[in-house]
């Protein structure tokens, strides 16, 4: 107790000295607009840790609160950390060989040579550097800069004063300090992944033609098109819904955020309260590397983040000019490429270090493309070259948008946030407030392709591509066909905030991945332009399972936080509430209880009905027959439904599982064969095959597959040999369920999934882990006696001295 009291007094006259120092002199507060100014050795902050590991990070200003929270990600996260600045400087080729791939976090880039080469040309070209410069709101404000300084000040105090012991990076070459510039960059990799970033192979493999056209092999562009943009299976997706006060127990808002994240790399979630006393204080999680929260909450508002439909690009294809690739017509013009040479340092597989370079070519509207994803081709022949055009490569908001939701006061301040900012790049946000109201909206940076400009301008690929998926491929040629820019846009070329689908005051708003439609279904969004989404057309079955779930709750109403934790974990199965049944009787009727597979062997499948039959529908790691009916799912692939879709019933059709087909049953016996010749029982429990091993103890993972259409998504790796699904690669990461009670303390949830440090050596290494397993969460400490009561607290004062 002596030691708690001590403990508690350190906290108290840290705060009490960080309080005391916010009326400085305005000579000691200033800034330059130079991002890397060096801090000069008075940068600090208190951290105070309570139970797992949660940091509450607490400054004099914006310099200290982003020096603290580098120092503590560092503390928890250096090797990832270290690893994507590795990434953002180029440098893979040269400490990991050319052929290795980077992990995905920043780029798509399949090996460490394309990803060298884009990000040296993005780093050579100064295009972080520009977007720093401009002023605010058309660039970071002041108090963004000063986030981003203090964090990489943070990052490397932590660098000199400590040595990792984890075996991840421990004494490595490549774990080397940072610059507030280099923070920025990876900002700028997290904003672009919808774009340029996503693209990062076909930029970099792009090459003049040589004398022999190559026509494109793509037999289905809309399809090919269908499938980059589909968010089914993808590593990045979410779920969010945000109940008015119409339908709470106590007339406030509730809000409960399911992002769906990788587990591994550097786009983890990271948890932190941050507060500088009387300026801010908010709680919540932020991917590695970023100075402030970007999911979360403060004492009056909480949002979350749902990945849009929004197609962030558009593609324009243009004539060359004649006798000479390298240029292109406008309006009947030629206009020269600018060719980016870039020059990446390699080492060989006997050591030695040596470079490739190569050229990357740029347009007017951004850079060549040779394709889009690995199944729709777009060669440079000698008289046709694409290029992409990514606005989200000609901002660097984000960080403001996300401020300016920490310092609301409600969801109109949420809303005011994004107009003001306009930096949200591939996302939707889902809010509520302690004065009850709800929001949705799909307020994103989107080019301004309206429907009226892609029927004018459309060239034949974009015919096909933007009804079927709104990627636009206009006719570059012309300038005419570039998008306009809306009176209330911060840059040109994108919409403004006044065409954002937008949902208010809704008794639920919700988001799993689909368009604005059915935000609340019985309050349809309509109207919209295509590049935001479709209308009246089938939804994903996590969209469905979402809706019906939540409607039912709104509908039951005097909702509560414990109603969100329970909507959580409730680890229901749409899929198998539509299919299972219907599965298991067409197994009852099979001739002799035996299918024949893929391999045309016939399986005796008798013994997979009953366990179907008399599976609860769920994916808990408790449930028998989940894997059974999750193997099978995934063998049958896309569902034939007998009752087609109706866009007057959207949540409830397509249904009645059609099981009369070859396909079916072969899918059956092929997921029974599978189950048995991995000496896996088909009744066996889903935990017992679906789990994570952290630091030699096996982990139950409960949740499922986004095919099953589960609230609670996890994307493992399977593996039979080695148990089942024996890793987790993605799905439910920083978990929140906000409420509201009147008073200046909110109540909330939370739960990291994958805890918060990647060091097997860390306390914190797989502690949350075990709590997900359990379908426990963390009650939050936010308040200041909530913090100080901490039986775990434990206070650190740190500085660059």
């Amino acid at each position: 107790m002596r030691l708690r009291n001590r403990l508690r007094a350190v906290a108290i006259g840290g705060l009490a000295l960080l309080s005391g120092a916010t009326a400085l002199p305005g000579s000691a507060t200033a800034a330059t607009d130079r991002a890397d100014r060096p801090s000069g050795g008075g940068l600090s902050a208190v951290i105070r840790y309570t139970e797992y590991g949660i940091p509450h990070i607490t400054a004099r200003d914006y310099a200290g609160l982003g020096f603290g929270n580098g120092w503590a990600q560092a503390a928890d996260q250096v090797c990832v950390l270290a690893d994507g600045f590795v990434t953002l400087r180029g440098e893979r080729s040269r400490y990991f060989g050319p052929g290795a791939a980077p992990d995905g976090s920043l780029s798509s880039a399949t090996s460490n040579l394309s990803s060298d080469l884009f990000f040296r040309s993005v780093n050579n070209s100064r295009t972080v550097e520009r977007l720093l410069a401009q002023p605010a709101p058309a660039g970071p404000s002041h108090q963004a800069k000063e986030l981003m300084r203090g964090w990489a000040a943070g990052y490397n105090a932590w660098l000199r004063q400590h040595r990792t012991d984890d075996p991840a990076c421990r004494g490595a070459a490549w774990v080397r300090p940072v610059t507030a510039t280099e923070v920025a960059r990876l900002g700028y990799a997290v904003v672009t992944l919808g774009g340029q970033g996503g693209l990062t192979d076909q930029i970099t493999a792009a090459r003049p033609p040589g004398t022999t056209d190559r026509p494109a092999a793509t037999a289905d562009p809309a399809g090919a098109a269908r499938a980059f943009f589909a968010r089914d299976g993808a590593d990045l997706g979410s779920n969010a819904v945000a109940f008015s006060g119409a339908v709470t127990a106590s007339r406030r808002g509730l809000l409960l955020g399911n992002p769906h994240y990788p587990w591994h790399g550097g786009r983890r979630f990271w948890q932190s309260q941050l507060t500088i006393p009387g300026e801010l204080d908010v709680a919540g999680g932020a991917l590695l590397g970023s100075p402030i929260v970007d999911v979360g909450h403060n004492g009056r508002v909480a949002w979350s983040h749902t990945v849009s439909t929004g197609v962030p690009i558009s593609l324009y294809e243009l004539k060359t000019a004649p006798d000479d690739p390298r240029s292109y017509l406008v309006d009947g013009k030629p206009e020269r490429m600018t060719e980016r040479k870039v020059t990446v340092p390699v080492r060989g597989k006997d050591g030695h270090l040596g470079t490739v370079s190569r050229s990357l070519w740029w347009t007017r509207y951004g850079p060549v493309v040779n394709g889009l994803g690995d199944d729709l081709t777009l060669p440079w022949t000698r008289n046709t070259v694409y290029v992409l055009n990514d606005p989200n490569a000609a901002q660097l908001r984000f960080m403001d948008t996300e401020l300016g939701f920490a310092r609301a006061r409600d969801t109109a301040g949420i809303e005011r946030a994004l107009r003001r900012t306009q930096g949200t790049p591939w996302v939707n946000t889902i809010a509520a407030d302690a004065d009850g109201h709800s929001l949705y909206t799909q307020s994103q940076v989107l080019p301004r392709i309206t429907d009226a400009l892609a029927g004018r301008c459309s060239t034949a690929l974009g015919r096909t591509t933007y009804p079927a998926t709104g990627l636009a491929v206009l006719d570059g040629s012309r300038s005419g066909c570039r998008p306009g820019r809306d009176a209330d846009a911060l840059q040109p070329g994108i919409f403004g905030p006044s065409a954002m689908p937008t949902l208010r005051d809704a008794p639920y708003a919700e988001n799993s991945n689909n368009s604005p439609w059915l935000a609340n279904a019985d309050h349809p969004l309509t109207g919209y332009p295509k590049v935001f989404g479709d209308i009246a057309t089938p939804r994903g079955l996590r969209t469905r399972g979402a809706v019906e779930d939540v409607s039912a709750m709104a509908g039951r109403g005097k909702l509560t936080v414990a109603d969100l934790q329970r909507q959580q974990f409730t680890n229901r199965a749409p899929a198998g509430a539509l299919a299972a049944e219907d599965t298991a009787r067409a197994c009852d009727r099979l001739p002799g209880g035996r299918a024949t597979g893929s391999a045309g062997k016939a399986v005796d499948i008798s013994a997979a009905c009953p366990v179907l039959a008399h599976w609860d529908r769920t994916v808990n790691t408790g449930s028998k027959g989940a894997l059974l009916f999750d193997r099978f799912w995934r063998h049958l692939g896309k569902p034939k439904w007998r009752v087609p879709f109706s866009a007057a019933s959207p949540v409830t059709t397509p249904r009645s599982l059609d099981t009369g087909t070859p396909r079916f049953t072969r899918a059956l016996a092929d997921a029974v064969a599978e189950l048995r010749g991995a000496g896996i029982a088909l009744d066996a429990p889903l935990g017992e095959h679906q789990f994570v091993v952290r630091n030699g103890k096996h982990i139950p993972v409960p949740g499922g597959a986004d095919a099953l259409g589960i609230w609670n998504v996890v994307a493992g790796n399977w593996a039979p040999a080695q148990g089942g699904y024996h890793e987790i690669s993605s799905g439910s990461s920083y978990i929140q369920a906000v409420g509201f009670n009147g008073g200046s303390c909110p109540t909330a949830r939370t739960l990291l999934t994958y805890s918060q440090s990647a060091n097997p050596n860390s306390p914190h290494y797989s502690d949350q882990t075990e709590l997900f397993s359990q379908g426990r969460m963390v009650t939050e400490r936010f308040c200041e006696r909530d913090i100080l009561a901490s039986p775990r607290l434990r206070v650190e004062r740190v500085s660059e001295s």
